[in-house]
């Protein structure tokens, strides 16, 4: 490798009960160590994330709560966890955003300091994006084989970007043909979430808060017994259907209908 190194460096990954780095569990991490002389060390640890594991999230990695119900946690774990990346920097794809906060979160639960300010990071996510650039005149570059005149103007980017589109569903025959389908393969929704971020969930037969230390509380309970906590999110700074719903429970005492799929 070209890349030198004075300390060791770890090449990370992990799978998760979701996309939330704050909100989510580490289920899968793999480690590879690699040494200053490239001595490459690698390890694996499957863990029980202690929450249930989304459907949708197992139909990504394949890892359901059947397989790890037996495993350790990550608490059990951590301190071996850490022993494997003292004294290292981290590398990952698109680790600053993901990984790294995500194991920060779990070191914290543990009592336990990742210190990543302290460790070098090589995002190589970053690197992709910096030397194959990811925006809008690299798009018309690519998919309409012109330059983007006008970049930066309104009406001009408004142009290109459809021009784009366009091409994009020309270049590639497997795309959805409606914005429903587009729409559905790009973000896909979770019927049991109120909201697309997953921060208000449909769990046995009531909508609950799934975040945070509240996680799992039914929102009937917090407004009868919490109602700060609800006032809490409509003035904080969440997705506009969890404080409407909140905002309305505070107002009327009704609750968002539930999801035409239940749990």
């Amino acid at each position: 490798m070209k890349l030198e190194l004075d300390r060791p460096l770890v090449v990370f990954d992990i799978e998760s009960t979701g996309v939330n780095p704050r909100m989510d569990r580490i289920i899968e991490l793999a480690a590879l160590k690699v040494d200053v002389d490239g001595t490459e060390t690698m390890k694996t640890w499957l863990l029980n994330p202690t929450i249930p594991i989304p459907k949708e999230t197992t139909a990504i990695h394949g890892i359901t709560d059947e397989i790890v119900k037996n495993c350790p946690t990550f608490a059990d774990k951590a301190k071996e966890i850490a022993a494997f990346f003292e004294g290292c920097d981290v590398s990952g794809f698109n680790c600053d955003r993901f990984d790294v906060p995500c194991i920060e979160e779990e070191f914290a639960r543990a009592g336990l300091n990742f210190a990543s300010s302290q460790r070098r990071h090589v995002d190589v996510q970053r690197i992709y994006h910096r030397m194959e650039p990811r925006d809008l005149t690299s798009a018309v570059k690519f998919y309409c084989g012109r330059a983007h005149e006008g970049a930066h103007g309104a009406e001009a980017d408004t142009r290109a970007t459809l021009d784009v589109l366009k091409a994009q569903l020309e270049k590639y025959e497997g795309l959805p043909r409606t914005t429903a389908e587009m729409d559905e393969w790009l973000a896909p929704h979770d019927p049991l979430n109120l909201d697309r971020q997953g921060m208000i969930r449909w769990s046995n037969g009531r909508w609950c808060v799934n975040f945070g230390k509240k996680r799992g509380t039914p929102l009937k309970d917090l407004f009868l017994n919490e109602r700060n906590y609800l006032k809490w999110i409509v003035n904080g700074s969440f997705d506009v259907e969890v404080k409407a719903a909140c905002r309305t429970l505070l107002e009327t005492g009704v609750l968002p209908p539930a999801p035409a799929v239940k749990a």
